[in-house]
């Protein structure tokens, strides 16, 4: 029997009755990443577990085995190697992986998730050591359910699904995006405190249109160009429906970096029938949304006083564009009004109605605007002249001196997101930023930036909208109130939230979101926010309404401290 399986029921029964910890002993406890605590153990659990002598002697306590950890990673010579690292604690040691990146959250983001993540994906194949969730290939239809049952538990509350091709900003990595799967659900864990045993990473290998991949023979995945079409098609409904068969309807499915052909169209077509959503659209749009709302407050004025240009016309910029008309409608805009604010540009130039070069898609017909033909972003922006550019189209360095200070020139307080990913793909940096508007943007982006002193000394701190504000708290919401269907109503809800919990404090420091630091409270107050517009909208399936929700939610968030493995012995009566 297997012995993760064994661990995970065992775990659960324990909790609730305090049984002992005996079916699981001697070298296994180590090699089982929820029970080993390594030199944490104590002597007596050594001696109750059968592995004494098979550890040092001496008994760490958590926090020795976190300094251990934090001064082996100052050691590394680049992050890679740190990720590295990471993912070995996470296979080793599972409450102490948490542990360190619940109290280095600001440190360990940019290693567990992005920037970093999208280095690992393209060197997945080489850092690859253990398997952590599952590998579906275009050429198991027919079989899914049974993969599925392969899993070790059976009570997932939370799937991350890609097919690999759009990675970040780097494109087609095939089954080397399982890196992004396992990163998101590094962060549900440590961000919202969503059960590691709840969640389940996928990819669906259905091939890979990268040379370099079909031609590299250490290549881990099918090495075939990409399956596409109705056999595509057939191959996510199978493990849509397999999913939900298995793990129930309520089931969170977070589709993550399809191209952007496939993730509308997926979105979709099941949003209404699963619980699901696309971070890459909705998540973005939130976290860029809650971004907007905040700037506000420095620039001044309502959100219909501005108009927005934005560089990409993908999936992140068309999510960002949607939640903005939604926000701008809540504030008494017609569509069509709300709609005119929003102008685009994609690889062919600016998204006008009858646009010569073509390429207008459905989606972006809806801001196809009346102007003539152009193809240079600065020429847009002087023809435009919009108070906020957002980038989100992944072309390093499109932001040009003369374009920001353009920006400039037109505007006070110009807001400026340069939200591609990784940073090697940022349309300008925050020190750009700055410089080129004499300091009065309010500037974000999307991988971190390290704070600017202005000439005049005062330093300020780039705001990083990383998604990761945002869909933890979503999800934790979902998963707790039993929401079956997010809409984008839930998002533009998180949006407000999320903008809310800056302080005057925060935008003195040119920040528009709160530090990474705090995004764990941030998480609770989004959950919290989900569960009552659940209630108030009648969509939450928990029964009962908990009287406190945010009570509720933190009684039910994951606890990194280790668990007491010391036999709970009782005595009988004595008899006469």
């Amino acid at each position: 029997m297997n012995v993760h399986k064994i661990s995970r029921c065992f775990v659960h029964q324990s909790k609730r009755f305090g049984s002992l910890y005996t079916q699981v002993k001697g070298e296994k406890v180590l090699r089982t990443p929820h029970f080993n605590k390594g030199t944490a153990f104590t002597l007596r659990e050594r001696q109750a577990l059968g592995i004494h002598g098979l550890l040092p002697p001496v008994v760490s306590t958590p926090e020795v085995q976190e300094e251990r950890i934090m001064r082996n990673m100052a050691h590394q010579s680049n992050d890679l190697d740190r990720y590295v690292q990471l993912m070995d604690l996470q296979d080793r040691n599972e409450k102490l992986f948490y542990r360190v990146l619940c109290d280095h959250l600001e440190e360990m983001m940019p290693i567990i998730y992005t920037p970093t993540v999208g280095l690992a994906c393209q060197r997945y194949g080489f850092i690859f050591r253990r398997p952590r969730g599952l590998f579906i290939t275009i050429h198991d239809k027919g079989h899914i359910e049974d993969i599925l049952a392969s899993w070790p538990t059976s009570n997932v509350k939370a799937i991350v699904v890609t097919d690999g091709e759009r990675i970040l900003g780097l494109g087609d990595l095939g089954c080397y995006g399982m890196g992004i799967p396992v990163g998101k659900l590094a962060l549900y864990t440590a961000i919202a405190g969503v059960e590691p045993s709840s969640c389940l990473p996928v990819v669906l290998d259905v091939g890979t249109n990268n040379q370099t991949l079909l031609d590299d023979p250490l290549y881990i995945g099918i090495q075939e160009n990409r399956h596409t079409g109705q056999d595509y098609d057939d191959l996510v409904e199978e493990f849509m429906t397999a999913a939900v068969k298995r793990y129930g309807q309520e089931c969170l499915i977070q589709f993550e970096d399809f191209a952007n052909h496939n993730a509308f169209r997926f979105l979709e077509k099941y949003r209404n029938r699963y619980c699901v959503f696309n971070d890459d659209i909705q998540g973005t749009a939130s976290v860029a949304v809650a971004g907007i709302l905040a700037s506000l407050r420095i620039t001044g004025g309502k959100l219909s006083d501005n108009s927005f240009l934005f560089q990409g016309a993908g999936e992140a910029s068309l999510g960002i564009a949607d939640l903005l008309v939604e926000a701008l409608q809540e504030e008494g805009l017609p569509l069509e009004e709300a709609r005119s604010k929003i102008n685009l540009m994609d690889r062919k130039g600016l998204i006008t109605k009858g646009r010569k070069a073509g390429g207008v898609t459905e989606h972006k017909s809806r801001y196809a605007c009346e102007r003539a033909d152009m193809t240079d972003i600065l020429e847009v922006v002087k023809t435009v002249k919009p108070t906020a550019l957002i980038g989100a189209a992944a072309v390093g360095g499109v932001f040009t001196q003369d374009i920001i200070e353009t920006m400039g020139t037109l505007n006070k307080s110009p807001i400026i997101f340069a939200l591609s990913n990784p940073t090697s793909k940022a349309e300008c940096t925050a020190e750009e930023a700055y410089k080129h508007t004499q300091g009065r943007c309010v500037f974000a982006s999307g991988s971190p930036f390290n704070p600017v002193t202005l000439p005049d000394g005062k330093i300020l701190y780039p705001g990083q909208g990383n998604n990761s504000y945002i869909f933890p708290g979503v999800a934790l919401g979902t998963i707790l109130f039993g929401i079956r269907h997010i809409s984008d109503e839930i998002f533009l809800e998180a949006a407000k939230m999320c903008a809310g919990l800056v302080t005057q404090e925060h935008l003195n420091e040119g920040r528009v979101y709160p530090p990474l630091a705090e995004v764990r409270e941030v998480s609770v107050k989004i959950a919290a926010r989900v569960g009552e517009y659940g209630f108030e909208k009648g969509v939450a399936g928990l029964y009962p309404r908990p009287s406190d929700l945010e009570s509720f939610i933190r009684q039910r968030m994951y606890d990194y401290n280790y668990e007491d493995f010391n036999p709970h012995f009782y005595d009988w009566p004595k008899t006469s």
